[in-house]
């Protein structure tokens, strides 16, 4: 009897365990569909201490209760912020997912808890940081995003951007602009670092960005972004690189009055396949060469399709071309050579970036007072190689050529490069005659061709920008005049150094490269100059 009351109790029990498990079970399953609709569905709230994350409908983001109430946004010291140099990390050198710490200036990469960004808050106690890809703000190591509109400064320093009125309104007014340091500074009119040996990149760039419709095409990204460029195509890059220079040049807004060129000449050392270089000097003349026509191709320009680079400065000439007999023939040879056809006068027609004018030979010898003499020789004389009448010898390795020149299409900016440097098999010479020029209403109408003067309205120019070379060919430094549209006043800058000058002091200089500007219908002999 007692044994039959021992079973049925164990019975009992068994079924009783068993029905609180089926009940857990059945609990169990319930939260977890119930929490499941909550995530999809419903808003959700996590409360982890101080922290509360919302979430809002079916989306994955969520918005911190502490985004908008940082406490650290004080710790902040814009004194330090540059954003000129490769956005790398300062550990890994990973340009990958990089933050930019806002207490101490360094790049890191990433934020999760073994990232270096992550380390460095911790060990540092800095704690707001700047994703330089996304231009949104965090907060480390909690790990939450920071809403803030004082923060808009920094990332407009970062990423400037500027509206059709804003560039519209360059050119008509010259507002002194305070940067964060306390310096005033005119935009556009900006130094720029010289890192080792690239001042004469340095000037060919202040000098293009000068040029208002090169310049207002560059600060809008929108006009090229969309252009398509081939898979592996690294010439896009300089495009890039030189529209984010010019806007940090034009940048009302800056933290300093200089900008470093870092990222635009590491572009342009990679795109040349390190032809030009930022630890060794160059030519200005075979920068702006390569660079101009390096734009144009990146551009999507070619022989027959226009770029802004062409619309801007390209021209066209007609060449006389005559090949000349070898000199070391007798004369009656010369005489039968010279009736051939392959020795007639041939004309071809050719389109130019820039013109080269020859300088007469420099004088050898030192005057009664031992000193030797600087030569010196008006515009007009040597842009008479473009008259379509005087001649002159070209010779190469094997033959001889005698060419004219006329020209037949003038651009809104033409653009000269006095030839001073002869090179040779042994070293570089250096000619030192200062060419004589007026500063506004330059005339060519009686350099282009009798067609081309009755289609041409305005054939007057006006200086905008003058390079400078000083010194030995191969040791000397350049520095770049350059005309601010909005004051009419000209500076002289010099890497970093910035100084007003007098326009008749501008004709004095060793001139390299000029730009200079069509005048408009409006424009007379009262230029905008100072002259």
């Amino acid at each position: 009897m007692e044994a039959h009351v021992s079973n049925v109790t164990l019975t009992l029990v068994a079924k009783i365990h068993l029905t609180l498990l089926l009940c857990n079970l059945f609990s169990r399953c319930f939260y977890l569909k119930r929490l499941r609709n909550e995530k999809r569905y419903q808003t959700s709230y996590l409360c982890l201490g101080d922290q509360v994350r919302v979430k809002i409908g079916r989306s994955h983001g969520f918005e911190d209760k502490r985004s908008r109430h940082c406490p650290y946004l004080d710790t902040i010291n814009r004194s330090v912020l540059d954003f000129d140099f490769e956005k790398l990390c300062s550990i890994s050198l990973s340009h990958i997912n990089v933050y930019a710490c806002l207490i101490c200036g360094k790049y890191f990469q990433g934020r999760g808890q073994k990232s270096h960004a992550y380390i460095h808050s911790v060990q540092f106690t800095h704690h707001v940081f700047l994703n330089l890809h996304t231009l949104k703000f965090y907060c480390l190591p909690d790990n939450y995003k920071i809403i803030d509109s004082s923060l808009e400064d920094v990332t407009y320093v970062l990423k400037p951007t500027f509206t059709k009125q804003h560039i519209a309104g360059l050119d008509k007014h010259g507002k002194l602009y305070r940067a964060y340091d306390g310096t005033t500074y005119l935009p556009g009119i900006v130094g720029l670092n010289n890192i080792k040996a690239n001042d004469y990149a340095n000037v060919v760039l202040q000098a293009l960005s000068n040029v208002p419709p090169l310049r207002n095409y560059f600060l809008e990204e929108d006009n090229y972004c969309r252009i398509r460029r081939p898979p592996g195509d690294i010439m896009f890059l300089l495009v890039q690189r030189f529209g984010e220079l010019m806007r940090k040049l034009w940048n009302p807004r800056n933290f300093k009055a200089h900008v470093s060129p870092h990222e635009m000449l590491q572009a342009v050392v990679l795109c040349s396949k390190k032809t030009f270089q930022i630890t060794k000097q160059g030519d200005a003349v075979d920068f702006l060469s390569w660079f101009l026509n390096a734009l144009h191709g990146a551009l999507g320009g070619t022989k027959k399709k226009t770029s802004i680079i062409s619309k801007v400065f390209q021209g066209s000439m007609r060449i006389f071309s005559k090949k000349l007999p070898h000199p070391d023939l007798p004369a009656e040879e010369k005489e039968a050579l010279l009736l051939k056809a392959e020795y007639q006068e041939k004309m071809s027609e050719s389109t130019f970036l820039y013109l080269t004018l020859d300088l007469p030979t420099a004088p050898l010898y030192k005057d009664e007072k031992e000193q030797l003499i600087i030569p010196q020789v008006p515009l007009f004389n040597i842009l008479a190689k473009f008259n379509g009448n005087n001649e002159k010898e070209y010779k190469t390795y094997k033959e001889n050529f005698l060419k004219r020149f006329q020209l037949t299409k003038l651009p809104p900016y033409l653009v000269f490069c006095i030839k001073r440097f002869t090179k040779n098999n042994f070293f570089v010479e250096k000619n030192p005659t200062i060419v004589n020029f007026p500063i506004t209403n330059v005339d060519l109408r009686e350099y282009l061709t009798e067609e081309a003067q009755a289609t041409e309205k305005i054939t007057t120019y006006d200086l905008v920008a003058n390079i400078v070379h000083d010194g030995k060919p191969t040791e000397g430094s350049y520095r770049i005049h350059v005309l601010h549209h909005g004051t009419g006043k000209w500076y002289e800058l010099q890497d970093l150094q910035v100084i007003d000058i007098l326009p008749q002091m501008i004709t004095l200089s060793e001139a390299y490269i000029q730009i200079w500007k069509r005048q408009d219908k409006d424009e007379g002999a009262e230029s905008h100059t100072g002259a």
